[in-house]
């Protein structure tokens, strides 16, 4: 059987074909973002057990700060290390599994990346000493590093248009899930005085590797991925998996040739080498003005401040005087976990762009109500509840906006040929940010260092200002399109005008279009040879 662009077009909302979304394709895909788990669980997990008294009796240092444990805690280099290092091992990870994507594909990527994720967990659980927690922190960091950014590209790729939004949402809210089940691990492990008090949560994190990278022996390959390497029949398979529909189906065919014919004009434009992902230019089409787009985008993430309430909460409240800090964290990370499925609805119903304006600018109020009750008033009870409440709301809107948001569009604004290493430099700027947010924080912070306490918030609501401009001038709406219109549309908009953009032909009519000028001007010369 040979797949290319079809005769017969059809036009559903001016674009491709594409299978109704069936439950059991629905849940192929979702199934993926699992992997937001060993994210969220391995960054969580950290911020409780730097505060147990067994992990500073073991691996802590002398001390004299209230919060030391039988004059021992540990110190605030090996503090910003232990966190910030997995980010470190993360950002290599990332930028590598570009490359790797393409070579081997994305599924087999994202199971390579599981199983380097268990060796550093294996060497975490083992350590007994700060040289070799960071040694696991940094391969699993690398592990992560493989699945974080290959599993948003997966799922951008095999999701349903329809819904792809809110399926690669679900990314952020397994992440939410694996913060919520860290901060539980911790709170009923940190009064144990034991190795078990540390060494319970990190080893859990191997269960969730082997969940994932088992799982996925069970979906199929990207369909994408297999177009990019001309094994179109195994791209057939893959679709008629992923849509519940059969093989030889239109709609499998329909959508097939899209992606042909989609692919054979962006072959034609650029080759996939690192150096195309930087041409260009600024043009709203061009690949340097995506890829910085998609860095810039992860950057703005990180400097919402949330991690350092998941990095950093449980030490936080405790020295601004806030009882019970594993509590407050519990609290924190709830609010997270339930927060986030609102944005499966919302980012389908507002769209990408408005999301992060109004996450931004509810983000933005929060951080600064704090950053002001906290400076007024520190130390009281009142100011305490305050900054816990808006703290809360403050979550909320990240959780609900921009902790989704800005995966789901680093998924979709990269061409396919430059895809796996766009995302994979977005997805490494994320951790760089990350790896740079958490060391510098504990310096920040910490009251024989800058002792900034409650008015390190007004930077962070600073950079949730400048997130409010960078979404409203930088970033495009991709809502309800597919990845091939979103190329079309990022060609002939801009930001401010995207939102009106609608599809009028699908890539495989404008190849069939082509093929039929090219015919009928061949036939013209054959005409006036004769004559």
């Amino acid at each position: 059987m040979g797949w290319g662009p079809s005769a017969k077009a059809h036009h559903h909302d001016g674009g491709r074909v594409e299978a109704p979304v069936t439950l059991r394709g629905y849940l192929l895909c979702v199934f993926a973002a699992f992997g937001g788990i060993l994210f969220g669980f391995d960054s969580g997990y950290i911020n409780g057990v730097l505060a147990m008294n067994y992990f500073k009796q073991t691996f802590g240092t002398p001390a004299t700060d209230s919060n030391a444990y039988h004059g021992l805690n540990i110190k605030t280099s090996d503090k910003s290390l232990i966190v910030s290092i997995l980010s470190a091992g993360t950002f290599f990870g990332a930028l590598f599994s570009g490359w790797l994507a393409d070579r081997i594909g994305r599924r087999t990527t994202i199971i390579a990346g599981c199983i380097v994720f268990s060796i550093g967990v294996v060497l975490q659980v083992a350590s007994t000493g700060v040289g070799l927690l960071v040694g696991g922190r940094v391969i699993a960091g690398i592990g992560v590093g493989f699945v974080s950014a290959i599993i948003i590209l997966y799922m951008s790729e095999v999701a349903p248009r329809a819904v792809r939004g809110a399926i690669v949402s679900g990314y952020q809210f397994f992440i939410t899930i694996g913060l919520l089940l860290a901060a539980v691990v911790d709170n009923s492990m940190s009064n144990d005085l034991t190795s078990a008090s540390y060494r319970v949560p990190m080893g859990l994190q191997f269960l969730w590797a082997l969940i994932l990278g088992v799982g996925l022996f069970c979906l199929p390959e990207s369909p994408r991925w297999y177009v990019k390497k001309d094994r179109l029949e195994d791209a057939a398979r893959a679709l008629s998996t992923l849509r519940g529909q059969p093989q030889g189906s239109e709609y499998v065919r329909e959508e097939l040739n899209e992606l042909v014919a989609n692919h054979h004009y962006e072959r034609q434009l650029m080759a996939s080498t690192w150096a195309d992902c930087f041409k260009g230019g600024w043009k709203p089409s061009g690949n340097f003005r995506r890829v910085i787009l998609g860095i810039a985008m992860q950057m703005m993430q990180q400097w919402t401040g949330v991690n350092f309430i998941f990095y950093y909460g449980s030490t936080f409240f405790g020295q601004i005087g806030v009882t019970n800090g594993f509590l407050v964290g519990m609290i924190t990370t709830a609010v997270n976990v339930g927060s986030t499925p609102l944005s499966f609805w919302a980012i389908e119903k507002m769209g990408r762009r408005s999301l992060l304006i109004y996450g931004a600018v509810g983000m933005a109020i929060s951080e600064f109500i704090i950053a002001i009750v906290g400076t007024a008033a520190e130390g009281s009870k009142a100011a305490g509840y305050v900054m816990i409440v808006f703290t809360c709301i403050y979550i909320f809107f990240f959780a609900s906006t921009w902790g989704p948001a800005a995966w789901v569009v680093i998924g979709e604004i990269f061409p396919l040929p430059i895809r796996a290493k766009g995302v994979a430099l977005a997805t490494a700027s994320n951790w760089f940010w990350n790896f740079v947010i958490g060391y510098i924080t504990p310096y920040m912070v910490d009251e024989d260092k800058g002792n900034l306490r409650t008015k390190v918030f007004w930077v962070w609501g600073a950079t949730c200002t400048a997130c409010i401009f960078f979404s409203y001038f930088m970033v495009s709406e991709t809502k309800g399109l597919s990845l091939e219109q979103v190329d079309l549309m990022l060609e002939e908009t801009r930001p401010s005008n995207s939102a009106k953009w609608v599809p009028r032909a699908t890539y495989a009519e404008r190849e069939q279009h082509m093929a039929t000028e090219e015919k009928a001007a061949g036939l013209g010369v054959e005409h006036r040879d004769a004559v």
